[in-house]
Parts: C-alpha cells; structure tokens; sequence
C-alpha cells in the first residue's frame, strides 16, 4: 500500500499529510463518541496528521480531546476562533473573547498547546482592523499557540495571506470552486504561507439535494448548481463507475493535483468513507487532461452565465 503523501506546510516547517481530517460533522450531526474514535484513530494508523475543528462545531471540540488527546504528538492540531459565545465574555473578533476561546480550546482538546488557531472567516475590514490578528500573536507569543492564521474566502483570504504574522490559510478549492487558485493560492505561495483547501470534494455536488443530510441540503445548492450547469460525466473524464463512487475521487485528486494546496481537509463520520478518500489520495494527481478538462468546463459555464463564480462563503 503507497504511503500518504506528505508535503511541507509552508514556513511552518511542519509537514502534513495531503489528506486531513475535518471535524464539522462529527460535532453537528452528534456523532456518538465511540464512532469519533473509530474515526480518529483510524486515519491517524493509516497516516494522516493533520485534524481541524473549531470553537463554534458543537461538541467537535470535546469529542476530538477525549478521542485522541493520547496520541496528541501523532498529529498537527487546528482550531479556529472569533465568534461570539454566550459563556465567553467578549464581542466578536474582539482580543476578549479569541483569548478566552483559545483557553476553552486547550481544555477542550486536552492539550497546552494549539499548533494553528485560524480566525474564523471574519471579514476584510474586521481583518484590517487588526485586533483580532493581535490578539492571535499574543497567544502564540505566550507559548498556547504556535501558529495564528485564517480560515475564509475572497478579498479577505488574500489579504490574511499577505500578513506576515498569518503562517496558515484554509480556502476553499475544488472543481466547482476554482477562483481560488489563481487569486488567493498564489498570494499564499509568495508568501511562503500553509494552504489548506476546505470543501475538496465540493460538498458531493453530484448529490440530489434531497439527500443531502440535514442542513448540508443548502450548504451543498450553490456547488450543485455549479455542476449542474458544468455538464460533466465521469466517463467524458476517462473514469468507469457509479456517479456517487467516482466523484469524490475525481474531486478530491483535482484538490490535490494544485501542489500549491498543503492538506484538503474531509470530514466524515464513517470509517468506509475514511478509507475510499486515502485510497483516492493516494492515487495522487489527475492527469494533465482531465484537469484542463475540468478546468475548461468551469471556465464555460462561468461564461454562458455571465458570472465569476467567487468561493462559496
């Protein structure tokens, strides 16, 4: 079995495995703890580093920290910050409440420190208002924090990306997200900052919304109308299979053919899930053909709706 790859994650000097855990769902859809377990430690034997949570996906947090806080050294931990909660004090994005929600994050987690904490898609102006990014080198300053950086999209992600005291973004690119990648991923790459694209797999685009869990049925409508409209078969790509088998892997390869992205990060509460995406990771990149095949596909349909399709928000 190939190993998972590996890549350096920016001027972090850390390196994380192309494949990262995502932890949104196993707190909003309750995800029994027993199932987290399995979940964690599954993709921590089969080599994936990195896990991603934060302060606002209910009960992530805790489920992570009594998980996996034993095999805390096996992984590179993110969190992220600047909502407002009704047992912090403190507005949001204000020094108050990220230094009150780091703290809660490290008890949380059952760990003394962070290795990234992003700030959670705070916009432009709040972003130049500097504060919030202050508040983020204190707490890597005093020791909780190793790295600060942003979680967001658009205007916002590119100037965080410009900061010198942001070492991390999170954006979102996939096949039916691609302005990303050529206006917010190579800011970062100047800059030497740690890409982790959030949504690789286009929140399963190709899914009827009905049968959409819960509240991904509106998440999910923006990317399926994207799909919709890009026209694309798995066979017109070259890939034999069943829809729902062979798109999240045309996804989640087009997310990591861009070598400028670090980790894309997947979150899911089942273990055969779990697998299909390492086994897909570790295929490695498209060809040169599909990609220019998506990428094109993408580029037309933006052009007979006469849009330019930003990241999904």
């Amino acid at each position: 079995m190939a190993e998972l790859e590996r890549r350096a994650f920016g001027k972090t000097g850390l390196e994380v495995s192309v494949l990262g855990f995502g932890g949104a769902p196993i707190g909003v859809l309750e995800t029994e703890q027993q199932r987290v377990e399995e979940v964690l430690n599954l993709i921590l034997d089969e080599g994936v580093n990195l896990i991603d949570t934060a302060a606002n996906y209910r009960g992530s947090e805790e489920a992570i920290g009594k998980a996996v806080s034993a095999r805390r050294s096996e992984f590179v931990l993110v969190t992220k910050c600047g909502q407002a909660f009704d047992d912090l004090s403190g507005e949001a994005w204000s020094s108050e409440v990220i230094t009150g929600t780091i703290e809660r994050s490290l008890r949380r987690l059952k760990t003394d420190y962070l290795d990234v904490v992003l700030l959670h898609t705070c916009d432009l102006d709040t972003l130049k208002q500097s504060e919030a990014v202050e508040a983020l080198v204190r707490a890597r300053d005093a020791g909780k924090v190793r790295f600060a950086g942003y979680s967001g999209d658009h205007d916002a992600a590119a100037y965080a990306a410009s900061l010198e005291d942001i070492a991390v973004i999170q954006t979102s690119v996939n096949f039916c997200d691609q302005g990303h990648i050529d206006s917010v991923v190579p800011v970062a790459r100047q800059q030497d900052v740690g890409v982790m694209a959030k949504r690789p797999i286009a929140n399963a685009a190709w899914k009827e919304l009905d049968q959409q869990p819960g509240m991904y049925s509106s998440y999910a409508a923006t990317y399926s109308e994207r799909f919709a409209l890009m026209g694309l078969t798995p066979d017109q790509l070259g890939f034999d299979g069943p829809s729902d088998q062979v798109w999240p892997e045309i996804a989640l390869r087009f997310t990591l053919s861009q070598l400028t992205v670090h980790t894309a990060i997947i979150g899911t509460t089942n273990t055969s899930h779990v697998r299909s995406n390492l086994a897909a990771a570790r295929k490695g990149a498209l060809n040169t053909e599909v990609l220019d095949q998506l990428k094109q596909a993408f580029q037309e349909a933006e052009r007979r709706v006469d849009q330019t399709w930003l990241g999904q928000t």
